[in-house]
């Protein structure tokens, strides 16, 4: 396979970032949320990992940088705890 390859999954409201670089955050966390948004789908719960809290930071300053970003938290012990946070999203304007 391609490294350059287009890498696919779900878009099903869950985004782990176990396997990416902090530096893919950039460009990743923002593509997934809009294309969440686009499916009607408002929350989000994106794993970052606890680890040195590096992750949880960058997305957190990215969250915090879209516009369209209503609000967002750590998880709760049944979600992630501080392992993982909880994306809440405006509705697309004009119903997409």
């Amino acid at each position: 396979m391609d490294d350059d390859s287009p890498i696919e999954f779900p878009i099903d409201g869950m985004l782990d970032l176990h396997t990416f670089d902090s530096a893919d955050a950039g460009d990743l966390v923002p593509e997934y949320l809009a294309e969440c948004r686009k499916k009607g789908i408002l929350q989000v719960r994106i794993v970052h990992g606890k680890g040195t809290g590096a992750m949880r930071e960058r997305v957190h300053a990215i969250l915090g940088r879209i516009p369209w970003v209503a609000s967002f938290r750590l998880a709760g012990e049944g979600g992630g705890g501080w392992g993982a946070t909880i994306v809440f999203l405006d509705p697309p304007e004009n119903g997409g």
